[in-house]
């Protein structure tokens, strides 16, 4: 088989091969031994010193399927093939045939788009891919004039052996493909596809309009908050009759606020207009209040609105994202919630936690004290930050509670840092409950450092 035909062969179907990262000593039988459970295994590399012949530590595991290689990375990464050995690192191999040097991350793996009948409602979209797995988030594309739905949506899992499942099982008709984010070579200026199934293409998935339509719509603003365009002004409605004062007082609590007017209107509803000077605070204000019962018993609701900005072109729409993902880290990461938010005088907002420094839907065990930072250190774990790294007090807060800290440490510059243990057993324990996870809006790859000195903490790069 010729180089061309081999990497086809092994990039075919696509995510259906591992990287490894292991200890110079374990052997492909190894690998076989504990990989095979997960499905057919094709193909196993173990790559070697050309001179030597001997193991590099890096091996590559090619399945039949796409979701048996997520299950096997899933459940392998970070467990030890032979005693006496290191954890193993288990990721997604890049494509060969692609040339691309850039590592697959997990989040790209979890996110599927698909051809719908344009009478489905987002509840029928996650009730029909629900049988795959656990559904983060279930998205219809709309015409944003009408309203109608443009027969396409998003169903993001929270496992990439879901999504991978999703793809190889779900009914034909839906076309289902992986959504992957839009190429470095992609023209930056391309605008999203005003519709992206018409007719005559409908049936067919080789369609310019199909692939324009995959391409152009990956990392939407439907991919983080919402289908709606993110601006810095909100429409406020309420069934019950609430004053300007009230409202204003409400959302003064959140920093940066510019405007509020409130209009009542028939029938005892009220409607006003909120503007932030940053997205930031508007992002947190409709996270936050969008469903706030306030008078109690009555649910606010709010919502994005045009605030006259140019937003047309996909680079806009990212720009936003990003300002308004930072803007919001800084929101939930400052020194506290109480200098963050300001008080309002008399009215008490019950859904701020001020004293609390840590927001997440993870049960963290209570708080312990930090064990001394001369202590000897006998495990390291290396944390990756996305969008940005959380503030030194709040990882202690988070990692001293599975005992035994010694010391966090940010690398200076770098969305990683080290988190230092006098034990073992609560740094373990630190990586089954936070990996993955997100702590005041920033999410956490939770891993085993390498040893100090012996090598790097980063990945090498696939062959």
């Amino acid at each position: 088989m010729d180089e061309y035909n081999r990497a086809s062969y092994l990039d075919e179907p696509p995510n259906s091969r591992l990287f490894l990262v292991t200890s110079k000593s374990i052997t492909e039988e190894t690998i076989r031994e504990h990989f095979t459970d997960f499905g057919e295994i094709q193909d196993i590399l173990v790559v070697r010193d050309k001179q030597t012949k001997e193991s590099k530590g890096v091996s590559f595991v090619k399945f039949a399927k796409s979701s048996q290689a997520c299950t096997a990375m899933e459940e392998m990464h970070g467990r030890s093939l032979a005693e006496g050995t290191k954890p193993i690192k288990v990721f997604i191999a890049q494509s060969r045939a692609s040339g691309s040097h850039r590592d697959v991350e997990d989040e790209e793996l979890t996110r599927i788009f698909v051809m719908i009948p344009r009478s489905f409602t987002e509840e029928d979209l996650k009730d029909t891919f629900k049988v795959y797995g656990d559904v983060e988030y279930a998205i219809i594309i709309r015409n944003k004039t009408t309203g109608e739905s443009k027969g396409l949506g998003y169903v993001r899992f929270h496992k990439p052996s879901q999504a991978a499942k999703a793809i190889e099982n779900c009914d034909k008709t839906f076309r289902a493909i992986l959504a992957e984010p839009r190429s470095k070579n992609a023209s930056a200026d391309s605008e999203y596809v005003s519709n992206p199934r018409s007719d005559h293409s409908a049936n067919d998935p080789g369609s310019s309009s199909y692939t324009s339509a995959h391409e152009s719509s990956s990392y939407t603003t439907g991919d983080t908050w919402s289908s709606d365009v993110i601006t810095r002004c909100l429409l406020v409605s309420s069934r019950a009759t609430v004053t300007q004062e009230q409202i204003c007082g409400l959302f003064d609590l959140i920093p940066g606020m510019d405007f509020c007017e409130m209009q009542r209107e028939q029938y005892s509803f009220s409607k006003g207009l909120v503007r932030y000077n940053n997205l930031g605070s508007a992002v947190y204000a409709k996270e936050k209040l969008n469903g706030f019962e306030y008078p109690p018993g009555n649910r606010l609701s709010v919502s994005y609105i045009d605030d006259g900005e140019d937003r047309t072109s996909s680079v806009g729409k990212m720009a936003m994202q990003l300002v308004a993902a930072q803007m919001m880290s800084v929101v939930w990461n400052g020194p506290s919630g109480a200098q963050l938010m300001k008080t309002s005088a008399g009215y008490t907002a019950p859904f701020v936690a001020q004293k609390a420094r840590v927001q997440t839907d993870v049960a963290l065990p209570p708080l312990r004290k930090l064990v001394a930072s001369d202590s000897v250190v006998k495990e390291r774990l290396f944390v990756i930050f996305n969008p940005s790294p959380l503030p030194v007090d709040v990882l202690e807060d988070v990692f001293c509670r599975f005992g035994s800290l010694m010391e966090v440490y940010l690398v200076p510059g770098r969305n990683v840092g080290y988190i230092k243990f006098a034990d073992r057993k609560p740094a373990h324990e630190a990586i089954a409950l936070l990996h993955g996870k997100v702590i005041n809006g920033v999410k956490m790859k939770v891993l085993l450092a390498d040893p100090p000195k012996e090598e790097s903490h980063k990945r090498q790069r696939t062959y």
